[in-house]
């Protein structure tokens, strides 16, 4: 236990507060090959005085080589919880690349994932949110108080402004949105 203590005091564990890292991918559905990108990465959550706070963590998939991507709808994806990331949504349903499970739910050794063949990807574009403390999103000003979010009004407020900061940024004012969870998501 001292040894593992030591070992993490030594690492940086400071997450960069607006990074995107960007990757393109293929894959089919329906029997059509569907090119999209992928990225992830965190975005900043500002308080009213415009002050960092917060860093939220996302993948957001996107379908390459749409000629009307106005009519083309976004899915903004969260999971349960409260307490947990986007994974089970991005992983276990509509992402392009699920976990490699058998027939009844079971991991299939090696552990993994595979294609998605049910994947929206072919008709919308996907972006898996992680509320504050959950994936990589973290509190950054250690000041503010924790109830700007954990609640469900919390929620409401900084992720209704986290998701209009993100729209803006992928510039997809005009398509369709629609929000997409299970449980508390």
């Amino acid at each position: 236990s001292l040894l593992l203590g030591e070992f993490l005091s030594g690492q940086d564990r400071s997450i960069e507060i607006d990074k995107v890292v960007t990757t393109q991918h293929q894959t089919v559905i329906k029997g059509q090959k569907i090119t999209f990108k992928a990225a992830t990465g965190t975005q900043p959550v500002w308080d009213s005085a415009g002050q960092t706070i917060a860093a939220v963590h996302y993948t957001y998939y996107e379908r390459l080589n749409v000629k009307n991507k106005e009519n083309r709808p976004i899915m903004i994806s969260f999971n349960g919880g409260p307490g947990s990331g986007s994974v089970w949504m991005h992983l276990a349903y509509t992402g392009p690349m699920i976990l490699n499970v058998d027939d009844e739910g079971f991991p299939v050794q090696p552990y993994g994932v595979k294609k998605n063949p049910h994947s929206i990807i072919d008709v919308a574009d996907i972006v898996f949110v992680n509320p504050v403390n959950t994936g990589y999103s973290r509190i950054i000003d250690k000041d503010v108080k924790r109830d700007k979010f954990f609640g469900v009004n919390a929620d409401i407020a900084y992720l209704a402004e986290w998701i209009n900061t993100f729209i803006q940024r992928v510039n997809r004012w005009e398509s369709p949105k629609y929000l997409i969870g299970e449980s508390y998501g």
